[in-house]
This record gives C-alpha cells, sequence and structure tokens, in this order.
C-alpha cells in the first residue's frame, strides 16, 4: 500500500474498528514521511464454490437456490430450513471447496435433514433422488429408518 498523497510504502495502522454489517474493517493509517492520515477499508474476499450439474454444466453456488428447496421440503415442518442453508454455505466456504458436484450438493442437504426432521428429509429425497415410482421411495424410507 502506498501514501496517496507521496506515494510512500512507509505506513502505520493508528486506528482499526471492524464493521459488523459488512464484515470489514476500518483502518485509520499514517504515512511516515509526509504525516498525512488516510482512511481505508478491508473486505474479505471469498469465492464462490462452482456446482457441477448432472448435464456437465456448471454455475456459481446460488445459497437462494438452496434455500427454495430446502423450503419445499420443510414447508409446515418445524424445521428452520435457512440455518441449514446457511450451514451448507458455511461448509462450502470454509471447507475451501472450489468445485461441488450436484449429486454430492444433495447428500450434503440430505445429511442436514436425517439429523432433523424424517418428513422433510424424505420429501427432499423424493425430489432429489427423482423417483419414479412406489417401490423406490419405499425402499428409501426403509433405508432411512434402518438407521
Amino acid at each position: 500500500m502506498r501514501c496517496p498523497h507521496c506515494s510512500c510504502e512507509e505506513l502505520k495502522v493508528i486506528d482499526s474498528r471492524p464493521i459488523v454489517e459488512t464484515s470489514s474493517i476500518r483502518r485509520r493509517r499514517e504515512c511516515l514521511n509526509c504525516k498525512a492520515r488516510f482512511t481505508t477499508y478491508e473486505t474479505i474476499e471469498t469465492v464462490q464454490p462452482i456446482v457441477i450439474k448432472k448435464d456437465g454444466s456448471r454455475e456459481y453456488f446460488n445459497k437462494n437456490k438452496l434455500l427454495q428447496g430446502l423450503m419445499k421440503a420443510c414447508q409446515k415442518r418445524p424445521v428452520d430450513s435457512a440455518k441449514i442453508a446457511d450451514k451448507i454455505e458455511s461448509d462450502l466456504l470454509n471447507g475451501m471447496i472450489s468445485e461441488i458436484t450436484s449429486m454430492e450438493l444433495g447428500e450434503m442437504v440430505m445429511r442436514e435433514l436425517k439429523g432433523v426432521d424424517a418428513v422433510a428429509y424424505v420429501r427432499f429425497a423424493s425430489v432429489y433422488r427423482e423417483f419414479k415410482d412406489v417401490e423406490t421411495f419405499m425402499s428409501e424410507l426403509k433405508s432411512f429408518l434402518k438407521k
């Protein structure tokens, strides 16, 4: 970083304060050469993971899309779908995952739902696993009950 007044690279930080609303940090700096003071803002740069779809196409992870699916599965159930979506997004970002298949993402959602609500789990699984008939639906339900 350089001083905006004299382009000197020798600076000192006088004050640092977090800005909660934007999860950034405000820093008050002073140039050691010309004694000019100025403010800088630092923000955390996050890289959204890429989701590889079944057809091979790629798109950036969209938390709202995930939340919509969760809300349908959790409709009229005592489940906080936003909390689950936040956890999955956090796991992806904290795990430094740059790419994930839609299958792996679906499995993550099912693991979260399995521990929270059986009905929401089966609802999500029925759409995610694309059950074609009652037998496949029943076998998924039986495998859930065994665990």
